[in-house]
């Protein structure tokens, strides 16, 4: 695939986003940013979020860092970690996706759950760990729950319309991980899919292997600049006409 996707790219300054948030009459600056993020998603599905600086550099890469020393685990302890709910459990070894693992952790935003999370993989604990997954998860939270006041706003929906559904919003983290193919393992991460969300917030660790299809059917790979996010619209935000 030779194509290369150009998508929108958007920049979270602080000072909008507070102009804009914790006023009762948000500035046009704010309101200029929540419709350039709903044209954005209506045009593409998707942006590249720069310079937030609300998820650090730095609590990015402790997390990277974290990721790799739980799929280093061995298989019969990641395996430990299962959950009735859809995609929720460990996911690996695969025969249609063999090059891709992953952990589906729900309600990591708790700390509780997070501190049980990293107790069933690490019996002794691991603290540093628990408390950046559980900092990430909340941050994601906040950041997708901030883009969807945004695209309500850019419709002119009152605040009080939306908030409850806002609130009660569930939210899981998913970590994965993807092995460097050999001549015998066919190129695919993942089977082409959909996420059945309202947002996916996509923080990589500089692999680039994201692809797109565009309106017209065209598969093209989104490259992602270091420090950036991937924002993606899920079905439930879609509106077929």
């Amino acid at each position: 695939m030779d194509r290369t996707a150009t998508i929108p790219v958007i920049e979270f300054s602080g000072e909008d986003i507070k102009n804009g948030r914790s006023s009762s009459s948000p500035d046009q600056r704010w309101k200029a940013l929540c419709s350039k993020v709903r044209e954005a998603c209506e045009s593409h599905g998707c942006f590249l979020l720069m310079r937030y600086d609300k998820i650090p550099t730095s609590l990015c890469e402790d997390m990277l860092v974290g990721i790799k020393s739980l799929f280093d685990l061995p298989e019969e302890t990641k395996t430990k970690y299962q959950n009735p709910k859809p995609y929720r459990s460990y996911q690996g070894k695969c025969p249609v996706v063999p090059l891709h693992e992953s952990f589906g952790i729900d309600d990591a935003t708790r700390l509780e759950a997070a501190r049980d999370f990293t107790h069933l993989m690490w019996p002794q604990g691991n603290p540093a760990f628990c408390e950046i997954l559980n900092m990430m998860s909340s941050k994601m939270l906040e950041l997708s729950f901030m883009i969807l006041e945004m695209i309500f706003e850019s419709f002119d929906i009152e605040e009080k319309k939306y908030e409850a559904l806002v609130r009660d919003s569930v939210s899981f983290l998913r970590v994965m991980k993807y092995k460097v193919p050999t001549s015998e393992d066919q190129n695919l991460g993942l089977v082409a899919h959909t996420d059945k969300n309202a947002i996916t917030i996509l923080c990589q660790n500089e692999v680039q292997g994201l692809e797109i299809v565009t309106k017209e059917g065209h598969w093209e790979q989104v490259v992602v600049p270091k420090d950036a996010l991937v924002v993606i619209v899920g079905d439930a935000l879609k509106v077929s006409i």
